[in-house]
């Protein structure tokens, strides 16, 4: 397991205390889990995702990864429509522990509220939640 300060947290994402990550992409949101919630959870081996058209509010579950470790849940981190889902992830989980930012995004959601999203952490603030954990 990674140090905290080893962690990879990208400035260009927002973070939800769940260990979600959103990422603004003109009128669409990217969602994933962030470094710390794949380096925690270890392999993962599965992944369970909504279908495109389901709605979410911020905070309700959306999906679950499955781990060699756990079974955890993923929640929506804005209100949203989801409009695509990382069909990739479904054959090869294991994209969210090498890359959670990039091929391991997990759905792309159309905002209710395109504001929604800078009431999540910045990156300096979530670490700041994970130092506060310790």
């Amino acid at each position: 397991m990674k140090e905290i300060e080893e962690l990879f947290l990208p400035d260009d994402v927002h973070y939800a205390e769940t260990h979600e990550w959103a990422r603004d992409e003109d009128d669409a949101v990217v969602v994933g889990v962030n470094d710390y919630a794949q380096d925690q959870l270890g392999d993962i081996v599965f992944v369970e995702l909504p279908e495109i058209g389901d709605t979410f509010e911020k905070g309700e579950e959306f999906g679950t990864l499955e781990s060699v470790k756990a079974v955890s849940e993923i929640n929506m981190p804005v209100t949203g429509k989801i409009t695509a889902i990382n069909e990739a992830l479904l054959d090869e989980p294991e994209l969210i522990n090498q890359e959670p930012y990039n091929s391991g995004w997990m759905v792309e959601i159309e905002p209710d509220d395109p504001d929604e999203i800078n009431t999540l952490m910045t990156s300096s603030e979530y670490m700041e939640m994970l130092k506060g954990a310790e």
